[in-house]
């Protein structure tokens, strides 16, 4: 009669099945690298002219390395996920600022590696991990105390910065010398001996509490705003990382070069035309998005904290995401040449 029995749950016997779609925000990343070098093979040198059908595909696939991160992002929302899935996810949205990090490094070191070799062989090995690492997911909420708000509000000092920042590279849509003449202006301030210290110290205090909320925030599945809000700010804290290592090491100790427009824009050549400095644009492009869409969301977990309509404070949320759209790509636009006449 055991002949006849109902078979067995088969999962209970072979194992939990495998996740094949956690890994997604792994294999997306190291695809990152041979988007820009195929959009770089396609758009050429300054010297070679595209041709209509080239700037269309150049387009699309500059458009595919920009879903990378959003891919991430989209699958750290997945309430089934177990924490390292979500947190290889979180790291998926990085991946314009941590190909940037890591090219810097290579320079640094003088490596003889290519930087995508080194670049796939890191993310197989945060993929391992991520699968290494799973556990059930936490059903208490991660507790952040009081680390949260002390965070918020260095942020809205440092919102001081930030405003006059992008304020100045908007004024490279006028032209070279009035983004110069701003900078200058700016750089009395932030530039000076106590000035600079401070802001260093703050942004540094930005990047461990908010790795630290990051991390704690990705034990447990969280709504699209929250995911949004921490997804954001995990790039912005390895942005403002790589940015500073950029700036004080790569280009003030190493190169001895100053860090004006056209240390940002690489030049001689531009973010457009040159084969490393194109991983710039998305670098930058997402960096202005998500430091003024994280602020956004900050803003909105302060008014519906302080008893504003969560669906007003939605509409806030979505409309300030609107406008760091438009910021962002009037920005990237001036750094990539364009100019109001």
């Amino acid at each position: 009669m055991d002949a006849f029995a109902q078979p067995r749950d088969r999962s209970a016997t072979i194992g939990p099945r495998f996740d094949y779609s956690a890994l997604a925000p792994a294999a997306a990343a190291i695809c990152y690298p041979f988007l820009l070098r195929a959009f770089h093979a396609v758009v050429g040198t300054q010297a070679a002219t595209p041709s209509p059908l080239a700037i269309v595909g150049a387009t699309l696939i500059l458009a595919v390395a920009f879903v990378v991160p959003f891919l991430a992002l989209a699958l750290a929302c997945r309430p089934d996920a177990d924490p390292g899935a979500r947190r290889l996810a979180y790291a998926g949205v990085a991946t314009p600022t941590l190909y940037v990090f890591l090219g810097v490094v290579q320079a640094l070191i003088h490596s003889p590696i290519p930087d995508e070799l080194v670049w796939c062989v890191l993310w197989l090995a945060i993929a391992i991990w991520s699968q290494t690492a799973r556990n059930p997911v936490a059903a208490t909420r991660p507790t952040v105390g009081r680390w949260r708000i002390v965070h918020g509000m260095t942020a809205a000092v440092l919102c001081l910065y930030v405003a006059f920042h992008l304020a100045n590279h908007l004024f490279g849509l006028i032209g070279l010398d009035a983004h110069a003449a701003v900078m200058k202006i700016g750089r009395v301030v932030y530039r000076s001996g106590v000035g600079e210290p401070l802001l260093v110290a703050a942004m540094l205090f930005q990047i461990g509490t908010g790795l630290f909320l990051a991390w704690r925030w990705s034990s447990v599945p969280q709504g699209f705003h929250r995911t949004f809000q921490v997804a954001s700010g995990a790039y912005l804290s390895l942005y403002i990382l790589g940015h500073m290592n950029s700036v004080f090491i790569y280009a003030r100790s190493f190169l001895g070069i100053p860090t004006d427009w056209n240390f940002a824009i690489g030049a001689p050549t531009g973010l457009i035309h040159d084969a490393w400095n194109i991983r710039l644009l998305p670098h930058y492009a997402l960096g202005v998005f998500f430091v003024l869409s994280h602020l956004a969301s900050g803003l909105r977990v302060v008014l519906i904290a302080h008893g504003v309509d969560r669906r007003a404070a939605n509409r806030l949320w979505s409309a300030g995401v609107a406008i760091s759209v438009v910021i962002s790509a009037a920005i990237i636009a001036g750094m990539c040449g364009v100019r109001i006449s």
